[in-house]
C-alpha cells in the first residue's frame, strides 16, 4: 500500500512560482514511477509530469519548460517546481505513485493523494 501527501499548493499571481511536494510512504517507493496530474473545475483531470525511479521525467506539452519534478529517494519525496505561472495553471493538483513503461515512456498511476490546490491570478 502506498500513501501519498501533497503540500506546497496555494495562490500565486500569474508569472510567479510554487513547488509542490509529496511525501510517499510504503517500502516500494524507490521502485516506483511517480507522477502529477491536475484537474482545473470543469475539466477532466489530465496527466502533467512523470519521473521514472531512475529519474527519467517526461512533461505535457502544456507544461513542459516551465515544470520540473525531481524525487528525493532518500527522504521518499517527489516534487513539482511551478515557474512561469499561468492562470490557466490553475487547478487541484494530485500526487500519484504508479507504473512507468519503457517502451514509450508512458505512465499508469495507481494510487493517488488527496490533492492540493494552486491558483494562479492575474
Amino acid at each position: 500500500q502506498v500513501q501519498l501527501v501533497e503540500s506546497g499548493g496555494g495562490s500565486v499571481q500569474a508569472g510567479g512560482s510554487l513547488r509542490l511536494s509529496c511525501a510517499v510512504s510504503g517500502d516500494t517507493y524507490n521502485k516506483r514511477c511517480m507522477g502529477w496530474y491536475r484537474q482545473a473545475a470543469g475539466k477532466q483531470r489530465e496527466w502533467v509530469s512523470h519521473i521514472s525511479s531512475n529519474g527519467i521525467s517526461k512533461y505535457s506539452d502544456s507544461v513542459k519548460g516551465r515544470f520540473t519534478i525531481s524525487r528525493d529517494n532518500a527522504q521518499n519525496t517527489v516534487f513539482l517546481q511551478m515557474s512561469s505561472l499561468k492562470v490557466e495553471d490553475t487547478a487541484m493538483y494530485y500526487c500519484t505513485a504508479g507504473v512507468c513503461y519503457d517502451e514509450d515512456n508512458s505512465y499508469a498511476p495507481n494510487y493517488w493523494g488527496q490533492g492540493t490546490q494552486v491558483t494562479v491570478s492575474s
